[in-house]
This record gives C-alpha cells, sequence and structure tokens, in this order.
C-alpha cells in the first residue's frame, strides 16, 4: 500500500525529540510521501532544514497561514517574501509544490477580516501565476471563501491562468463541497476527524467522489481514533484510508491508490 499524507506539519517542535523514529513509522505505514505547508517566518528554518536533510521524501509549501496575519503589523512583509520564497527557492530547496497554507479563518476574531482576504487573495493571484496549486484552510468564514475562490478562479481563467487546490480538513456539507469542485480543479483534504464517532467529515466523505479526496493528518493536531488525544503523526494517515474505505464500501488498497494518485496529479503533475 502507498500512501501520501498531504498536509503534514512534522517539522513542529513537537516532533523534536523523535522526529526520525516518527519518519520511520511513517514509511513502515506505507507513507511514500510528505507534503508539508508552511505557517510564517517564525517556522520557516524548520520546514527547510527538515525538506533539505529528507529532499526525496519531505516536499515544502510556501505561503502565510491566515492566522499569522491577524495582529501582525509585518504581514505585508510576509507576504513578500513568500513570493520571493517562491521565485526564488533558498538553497538545498529544489521546488515548493504547492502555495500554502494559505486561507481565511475567522474562528478566534473576525477584526481581521480585510487584512485576511487581502493576503488569500494576493497568494491565490500568485499561485496561478505560477501555475502552483493552493492548500486552503477555512474556519467559520465558508461564505467569503467560496464568494472569493469563484471571483478568483473566473479571474484566472479570463488571464489565461488557473486555480486549482485542495480544501485541507475539509468538513462541510454536500452542497458547499458541489460549490467549490464547480469551480474547476478542487479536492478536498480529509484527516483524523473522520474516524469520529460524531463526524461531518464522514458525512461529507460517503457522497464526496474518490477522485476528489486527499488523504492527510495535520499532525500534530487533530490525530485519529484510536489515538486521539495524543499526538498525531503522518504514520496515523492510514487510518484516515481505512475510515474511508469502510465509510465508502471499498477495500483499503483502492482507496490508497485513488488518494495517491489524486495527490501526485494536484502537486507533482503526475
Amino acid at each position: 500500500m502507498e500512501l501520501i499524507d498531504t498536509h503534514s506539519h512534522l517539522y513542529e517542535p513537537e516532533f523534536d525529540a523523535d522526529r526520525d523514529e516518527a519518519l520511520a513509522r511513517a514509511r513502515e505505514a506505507g507513507v511514500t510521501a510528505l507534503l508539508l505547508p508552511a505557517i510564517d517566518a517564525a517556522s520557516d528554518r524548520r520546514l527547510f532544514d527538515l525538506c533539505r536533510s529528507r529532499s526525496k521524501y519531505c516536499f515544502p509549501m510556501m505561503g502565510l497561514h491566515p492566522t499569522s496575519v491577524n495582529d501582525n503589523p509585518a504581514w505585508r512583509d510576509e507576504l513578500a517574501r513568500v513570493e520571493r520564497y517562491l521565485l526564488d527557492p533558498p538553497e538545498g530547496i529544489a521546488r515548493f509544490c504547492a502555495v500554502g497554507e494559505i486561507g481565511l479563518d475567522y474562528y478566534w476574531s473576525d477584526a481581521y477580516v480585510a487584512q485576511q482576504t487581502e493576503a488569500f487573495v494576493a497568494q491565490l493571484r500568485l499561485a496561478a501565476r505560477l501555475d502552483l496549486p493552493v492548500a486552503i484552510h477555512t474556519r467559520a468564514a465558508w461564505d467569503d471563501m467560496c464568494r472569493i475562490i469563484e471571483a478568483e478562479t473566473e479571474r484566472a481563467r479570463a488571464h489565461g491562468q488557473r486555480l486549482r487546490g485542495v480544501f485541507h480538513a475539509f468538513s462541510e456539507d454536500a452542497a458547499t463541497a458541489e460549490r467549490l469542485r464547480a469551480c474547476g480543479d478542487f479536492r478536498f483534504g480529509i484527516g483524523g476527524t473522520v474516524t469520529f464517532k460524531k463526524s461531518a467529515a464522514a458525512e461529507i466523505v460517503r457522497t464526496l467522489p474518490l477522485d476528489s479526496i486527499l488523504l492527510e493528518t495535520d499532525c500534530p493536531y487533530l490525530t485519529p481514533a484510536p489515538h486521539r488525544g495524543q499526538r498525531n503523526e503522518s504514520a496515523y494517515v492510514r487510518f484516515v484510508c481505512d475510515r474511508i474505505a469502510e465509510l465508502k464500501g471499498l477495500d483499503p488498497e483502492t482507496v490508497a491508490t485513488a488518494t495517491t494518485a489524486n495527490a501526485r496529479r494536484l502537486f507533482f503533475n503526475r
């Protein structure tokens, strides 16, 4: 079985004591690649160091997370840093596989809607210009998210470009999924919450076509059952695969093969 964890923060300090062991466990679980979203300048060095040391296994994204815009007087400088790195990757980084993690998050505060929107739209347009996929974070902002994606996909087409990507940690309803799928080549990242007893992600997985699903962990967060309450890690993407297979009445190998192919097409044009 071959799996790809399309959203892992294995470079975070939670793994400092046993990162090599966590990587080994991921390999043993059948994970053949980790895609690592950026957060902000404070975490860049950790991200780059891991990807340099495991360049055939760990593939970086570059972006500014929406909550890193909040109460950050230097957020426009960080946005400029994102563009600079995407155009000229730092030494030891061959390329970035996506623009991410970007998006909108009003969960903690709606005081920064204008700033988050400006940063998000700028990064969407940068991704379209560079023909890179986007990894999108959304929390408590779905109306604005759908409106912006609809507008920006149309803008990209008008400029002879394309906007495509994944909605990370997706657990909205079927109507929202269909609205987003109508915009173009967008997939939905399904992670550990799909294993919970009361799970909106489980409901949407039943209706999503398999060719629109990507597997992810978001480790060290959103740990699946049977390890809920503990630190998440990329090896646990296997539990996500198994639960999706159960929900869709398929064998896990079928889900693994399809979602790995989905990830390769989106992030590596394979």
